[in-house]
């Protein structure tokens, strides 16, 4: 592969203007939008996802949206993968290679290779699905810090999927996931890395955003959608598609477990703690150039800084 050609990653939290400064930056430059976000890889999941809308595909070529089912699952060793055919594919094209999504686990394994994690075990996935109904997750949380202090501190009592999957790694591998996390054993991304990250100046702000897009997507048919989806698929709330923030709630709506208020109050929580676990994510990442999503300038400090990197990186 070479490796003397630049992709540029943008990333940052939900509701931070990630894909308005991409079509801005697609304005300016030939590129072609590699999308790294774990939900609109889904087909038929569009409302809940903010997925590109067929004006927005049709202005700038969109990759790694809509590949799989909802039923079926897709990782990240499978996105670094696509991610890197992907990469080369467009620089042969003579055009730029651009990243955008906050799907955090992507941005890492594409940076920073991948790991000896464990694959999943469905079997046992399903023993401790029954044990976190059982005893709650608060309890399985207080067992993942006998076993994974340093996980078990970046994760919230009640994330059921992450504390599933931190435990599940620990059982297979009789190692903490967190220090199997540190073993990579891949190379770095194989080209010219150009990273960005969109976080808030002011938090309050950002969280006033996310309960304005949570309320446009109820607006604009959410609950349907899940509706939709459920008669169309054989779905399970346990399938990582139905767990996606706004849809966990959205079935749990129809299920008749929350009311229309608690579809709103738990939807916009789950939407603000993603965004407090990406800012986590990103302050752990080095070499990433921070620029304020509420800037109104924005836009100019980003295509400024991307036209400077092109330039003397090229040079």
């Amino acid at each position: 592969m070479a490796t003397d050609f630049p992709v540029i990653c943008l990333t940052g939290p939900t509701a931070a203007g990630k894909s308005a400064t991409t079509l801005e930056l697609a304005a300016r430059w030939p590129v072609e939008i590699i999308t790294m976000d774990s939900a609109t890889i889904y087909r038929g999941m569009d409302i809940g996802t903010a997925k590109p809308d067929a004006a927005t595909l049709k202005q700038a070529p969109h990759h790694l949206i809509d590949l799989i089912d909802p039923t079926e699952s897709y990782s990240a060793a499978q996105f670094r993968r696509d991610a890197l055919r992907l990469m080369t594919e467009i620089s042969a094209r003579g055009r730029i290679p651009l990243l955008t999504g906050g799907t955090m686990l992507y941005f890492r394994a594409l940076l920073q290779g991948l790991n000896d994690l464990p694959e999943a075990d469905a079997a046992l996935r399903a023993q401790l699905d029954e044990q976190g109904a059982r005893l709650g997750w608060p309890a399985m949380h207080a067992e993942l810090a006998r076993l994974d202090p340093r996980t078990a501190a970046r994760l919230q009592p009640m994330d059921a999927q992450r504390i599933q999957r931190a435990l599940e790694v620990c059982l297979l591998s009789g190692r903490p996931m967190s220090a199997l996390l540190e073993r990579d054993t891949a190379a770095e991304l194989p080209c010219r890395s150009i990273q960005i990250a969109l976080e808030p100046g002011d938090r309050a702000v950002l969280h006033r955003r996310i309960a304005e897009r949570f309320d446009a997507m109820l607006a604009a048919g959410l609950l349907d959608e899940v509706r939709s989806l459920r008669a169309r698929y054989r779905l399970d709330p346990a399938l990582p598609a139905m767990r996606c923030v706004g849809y966990r709630q959205a079935w749990q709506y129809l299920d008749g477990q929350i009311d229309e208020s608690g579809l709103r109050e738990k939807g916009i929580a789950a939407t603000r703690q993603l965004a407090k676990r990406q800012l986590t994510w990103l302050r752990s990442m080095d070499g990433v150039r921070r620029f304020d999503c509420l800037d109104g300038k924005l836009t100019d400090a980003v295509r400024g800084y991307l036209a400077r990197r092109l330039t003397n990186d090229a040079a």
